[in-house]
């Protein structure tokens, strides 16, 4: 058989290879957790035990109790650095016997193109609110409206790492209702249902048999609306508050279109339109713990820790024509983060905290198309209240990532004559992140 008779084979192998690819993308390494400006100052720290919407995200139970409706609304402006770069990476085209025209091995040579790729995650603007009613002095329903899995990466085309990723993008939109009700005067109760509406695009460059010849392309785009749900719990007294909940892993289920453009030769007839591809994946569940201490009349000490299940995101499974599983492999994850709150004046209060934060992805599979890693984050910021119901929060952070490996290990046109191996080696090297937040609050 030819390759060019194998040519429906190769459009469903570059399909495979796009959905591969798409996996980090929805990654909980980017997973943003810029849902508030008041606790982006502490770090988020004590997200899980604060009251009011700006804590809704975090713990429905924070709404429990309130006496009067209030609502929030904070941007954070993302702003990333760092540079990827090619240590080694080889690609292996498939070389054939010129009697029998059977693959007899690969010719490995180095990938080519720009070996430093200077800033390719995007700049941003991640916008979120809430807003809480009490339909009783024990009752109250709240919504928050969050963008938690958001940004863009985009590499130069002639980039070391076209072959894994080129440009990605990826939007999400979470609709969180939620109840809260103070079962007594010191505990509180809460649940949620999240609704999410994801929205994707990745393209990658693709190889052609001769080095010779310019790359083809291919982009894939899906979306999908897919529900979770959020419950907790807050123990207060005079002094400190406890707040417990966990957030559903979420089963997202994509449908989309793959176009494959520029092969040639025996792989002409693979330039394809392909719509309804679908594929489906776990994003994790979040046990999140969190503690608040009022240490004086002033200051307020905040801690909080956050355990991801990642390692429900072990494969992504493909639907008809191809019915098969990409393996992924993450590890689960955790971060931790202390903060404090300092009431300067009645009016003015001021904010601090840093936070730790492990990667879910390993060493030998992690690539380029999100380049996470472990980091540290610092944070200041404070608040004002400009009357007794408009307040407004403002925040820096500074994210520092550690530098690390991109060494996922791909291949296109995998199971078929055709296929070409790219053995990755790169690293992240100088990587850093400031995050800008604003917000305000209005009680009514």
């Amino acid at each position: 058989m030819t390759l060019r008779t194998k040519a429906p084979l190769l459009a469903v192998s570059a399909l495979v290879s796009a959905f591969g690819f798409a996996s980090t993308a929805y990654a909980d390494a980017f997973y943003l957790q810029a849902q508030s400006a008041r606790g982006a100052g502490r770090a988020f720290s004590g997200e899980g035990a604060d009251t009011g919407p700006d804590s809704l995200w975090w713990n429905p139970a924070a709404i429990a109790g309130i006496r009067d409706g209030s609502a929030t609304l904070s941007a954070s402006a993302i702003l990333p650095k760092g540079d990827v770069v090619d240590t080694g990476t080889l690609i292996g085209r498939p070389t054939f016997s010129p009697t029998t025209g059977r693959p007899t091995g690969f010719n490995y040579a180095p990938v080519g193109g720009n070996g430093t790729s200077s800033d390719p995650i995007n700049k941003g603007v991640v916008p979120s609110g809430a807003i809480a009613y009490p339909l009783t002095d024990r009752i109250a329903i709240g919504v928050a409206v969050t963008s938690p899995f958001s940004f863009t990466t985009n590499y130069e085309a002639n980039s070391w790492a076209r072959y894994s990723a080129d440009k990605t993008r990826l939007r999400t939109i979470d609709i969180q209702p939620s109840i809260g009700v103070a079962v007594t005067d010191w505990l509180r109760v809460g649940g949620a249902l999240n609704v999410e509406y994801t929205d994707a695009t990745l393209n990658n460059a693709l190889p052609n048999l001769s080095a010779a010849l310019p790359d083809g392309f291919q982009e894939l785009k899906g979306d999908g609306w897919d529900f979770g749900w959020t419950a907790g719990v807050q123990l207060h007294n005079d002094f400190a508050t406890v707040g417990v909940s966990y957030k559903s892993s979420i089963r997202h289920n994509l449908k989309g279109s793959l176009n494959v453009t520029g092969l040639v030769g025996p792989l002409a007839s693979s330039n394809v339109s392909i719509d309804g591809a679908k594929a489906s994946f776990n994003t994790p569940g979040q046990v999140i713990v969190a503690g608040r201490i009022r240490a004086t009349n002033a200051l307020t000490l905040n801690a909080q820790v956050v355990a991801y299940n990642w390692s429900k995101f072990d494969t992504i499974d493909l639907g008809a024509p191809l019915n098969t599983a990409i393996p992924e492999n993450y590890q689960d994850s955790w971060s931790l983060a202390g903060g404090f709150d300092y009431a300067v004046t009645p009016k003015a209060t001021i904010r601090a905290g840093v936070q730790r934060t492990k990667t879910p992805t390993q060493d030998g599979l992690r690539d380029a198309r999100v380049p996470d890693a472990d980091r540290w984050t610092y944070a200041a910021g404070g608040s004002y209240q400009l009357t007794s119901r408009i307040a407004l929060d403002a925040a820096a952070q500074y994210v520092d990532f550690e530098n690390t490996t991109i060494d996922r290990r791909t291949a296109a046109y995998v199971g078929t004559a055709a296929q070409t191996n790219i053995l990755t080696s790169g690293a992240l090297r100088d990587a850093s992140a400031v995050v800008l937040s604003l917000g305000g609050r209005l009680s009514f």
